[in-house]
């Protein structure tokens, strides 16, 4: 039967439906031919999702050194934080054993207490990289080539200041954006060329200030059009009248009649494009995928976000290739894990792990490499291992620690570094009050030969000189300084674009709150009136279509 939960966080009112204890079931790991049966979770969908998020670290970087070899690198962690760090080099060298640094399991202790002692005694990963050329300062990225400040983006070549960012090539401040080259600002968009704050766009070439156009051309302001050349603000006109009506408009002038626009026109109430008894939003070849957002092949998961070719997974965030996981996070092609984080390749049945790379049958362990049967890094036989986790389980079972994630105080990271500070803002009043973290942001101010505010530069890439390279620009919102590198410059002077007034991490602010968040309302269509399950909260002033009303409009 169904069961009515009660968060213990947010005190909101949660359905666990038989689906969901079919699933427990069937995760609920075996030792010893005895099943440890996972309990239904304790917090709602969305404070388990704010959970996980806090144990990634996207875009915030620092400098600091290695602890082995004292080289300065660039982090994820700050030099304050009371880690053991190494470089790429240290940590994927095949001398340093995990193990080493293994812990006896204490039974007068709670298992959260050890597990955080194992943390900041254990070598940890500056970066979660791999296979880059010249991309040093990316994190959660594989393959990308002359890349800088990239995160979660894979394949990539010469882009710089963007997240989730796949196969693109010249692409610069874009989120959530596949197969594209030469773009500037834009969202949620694929397969786009030589374009600028594009949104919900695909197959676009030569636009600008576009929202939900597919296989358009030299248009700019439009919304909703399909196959069209040479509109502005969805009005059809020669190309001669385009360009000079296009070209007698400023910026801020267009930007502000395409916002008036989007609000005339209807919105579709989810983009799900070839998926069956789904729902969520951004969504791609996925079946019975519930409460599911940003992914692409997924089949019989819920509650999970930011993944590919996912199977019969459930409350997982940024996972590819993977089945049977439940409540993980950033790992990539691996099979029947739990409450573990940032795992990598050719892992399977582990509970509670952290930082791991191609490890089996371990529990509660940090930056093992290619070991089993392995509990807080210390190394047991099959019949121990398979003894003592049950015993552990038992403890952790009593004390209301098994089958939940690791707790948000228990993070390496500080919450405002932390995805979760994106999907889930709370002021640094709020953060403290839960007894978790924050961290003042300290900029450390650039040697330059001058600093300028942003409002003060030319409007005109012609007219900014090559001196903007060894200057500190003062961002217009944040007063934050930051420094344009020689990449950027040439793009902009390629585009024909203004050096941007905004600090990145305040640019990167800005896209991402273009996207809806990652929940579900309940509401009616726009214009038929029926029930709609939609990211597009009551209150939003967007008018929101059903599926069929909405194709019916666009074609």
């Amino acid at each position: 039967m169904p069961v009515q939960q009660t968060c213990r966080h947010c005190q909101s009112l949660f359905e666990v439906t038989n689906d969901d204890l079919v699933f427990y079931d069937r995760v609920s790991p075996v030792f010893a031919g005895k099943k440890e049966l996972i309990p239904p979770p304790t917090l709602c969908p969305d404070c388990r999702q704010q959970r996980r998020l806090t144990y990634r670290n996207e875009l915030r970087l620092y400098r600091r050194k290695c602890s082995k070899c004292n080289e300065e690198i660039v982090a994820m962690f700050s030099d304050t934080a009371p880690y053991k760090v190494y470089c790429h080099h240290c940590w994927w060298d095949t001398s340093f054993d995990a193990r080493n640094f293994g812990k006896e399991w204490d039974k007068k202790r709670s298992f959260s207490e050890q597990f955080a002692a194992l943390i900041k005694h254990t070598p940890l990963p500056h970066l979660v990289i791999g296979d880059a050329e010249n991309s040093d300062f990316t994190n959660y990225s594989w393959q990308n080539r002359n890349c800088y400040i990239l995160s979660s983006s894979d394949y990539n070549e010469d882009c710089y200041y963007s997240t989730y960012l796949f196969r693109s090539r010249s692409c610069v401040d874009c989120t959530f954006v596949d197969d594209s080259e030469l773009l500037y600002q834009c969202v949620d968009s694929k397969k786009c060329y030589d374009s600028q704050f594009l949104q919900q766009c695909q197959n676009c070439s030569d636009c600008m200030y576009c929202y939900d156009c597919h296989s358009c051309q030299n248009c700019s302001g439009c919304v909703g059009q399909r196959n069209k050349k040479y509109c502005l603000f969805n009005e059809q006109l020669t190309e001669e009248e385009y360009e000079e009506r296009k070209n007698a408009l400023s910026p801020a002038i267009l930007e502000r009649n395409f916002e008036k626009l989007k609000l005339q026109f209807p919105h579709r109430f989810a983009e799900l494009e070839q998926c069956e008894h789904s729902t969520g939003n951004h969504l791609q070849s996925c079946k019975n995928a519930e409460r599911c957002f940003d992914l692409v092949e997924a089949i019989d998961c819920r509650y999970c976000a930011l993944g590919f070719k996912l199977k019969d997974c459930m409350d997982c965030t940024g996972t590819t290739g993977c089945e049977l996981l439940y409540q993980s996070v950033a790992s990539p092609e691996n099979y029947s894990m739990q409450f573990s984080s940032v795992i990598w390749p050719k892992s399977s049945f582990l509970q509670y792990c952290l930082f791991s790379r191609a490890s089996q049958r371990c529990f509660g362990c940090v930056s093992l490499h290619k070991n089993e049967y392995c509990i807080l890094n210390k190394q047991y036989t099959k019949e121990e291992y398979e003894k003592l986790v049950p015993e552990i389980i038992a403890k952790m079972r009593a004390e209301g620690e098994w089958g939940e994630f690791f707790p948000v105080s228990m993070s390496p990271f500080v919450y405002n570094e932390t995805v979760a500070q994106e999907y889930f803002p709370m002021t640094k009043e709020e953060v403290l009050r839960r007894g978790w973290q924050w961290r003042d942001q300290k900029d450390e101010m650039p040697k330059v030969s001058k600093i300028i505010a942003a409002e003060k530069l030319p409007d005109d890439i012609a007219n900014v000189p090559d001196n903007i390279l060894i200057w500190a620009i003062e961002c217009e919102a944040t007063k934050r300084p930051f420094k344009i590198v020689k990449q950027e410059l040439d793009f902009y002077r390629k585009m024909k674009l203004p050096i941007p007034h905004f600090h990145p991490d305040e640019r990167h602010k800005r896209r991402m709150m273009l996207r809806n968040p990652r929940k579900l309302w309940s509401r009616n269509c726009a214009k038929c009136q029926k029930p709609i399950a939609t990211s597009y909260p009551p209150e939003r002033p967007e008018i929101v279509f059903c599926e069929a009303c909405y194709l019916a409009t666009v074609y």
